[in-house]
């Protein structure tokens, strides 16, 4: 067998393939589109928020901490060379 014939027979399994993909992929478009849609059941209400403290944030620390965390990756640095002046919530 010749290279040109090894590479003709694998290049023609390739799209042969890939015909079949498409065209299964017509097959399932036309039968999910045979079932009739069905509606999303409904939201149950969303339980009420919890009221907000004079703008207080309960657990400062924990939000500084992953702020600070978040600029440290974005900076490619190491959080222990962060040094954090003054967080206020906006």
């Amino acid at each position: 067998m010749s290279n040109a014939f090894v590479c003709a027979v694998g290049i023609g399994t390739v799209f042969a393939g890939l015909i079949c993909i498409i065209f299964i992929c017509k097959i399932m478009s036309i039968v999910c589109g045979l079932f009739p849609e069905k509606e999303a059941p409904a939201v149950a209400s969303a339980p009420a928020a919890r009221p907000q403290s004079s703008g207080a944030i309960e657990n400062k620390q924990e939000v500084v901490a992953a702020v600070c965390a978040a600029i440290a990756e974005d900076l490619g640095t190491d959080v222990k060379n962060i040094k954090v002046v003054s967080f206020k919530k906006a």
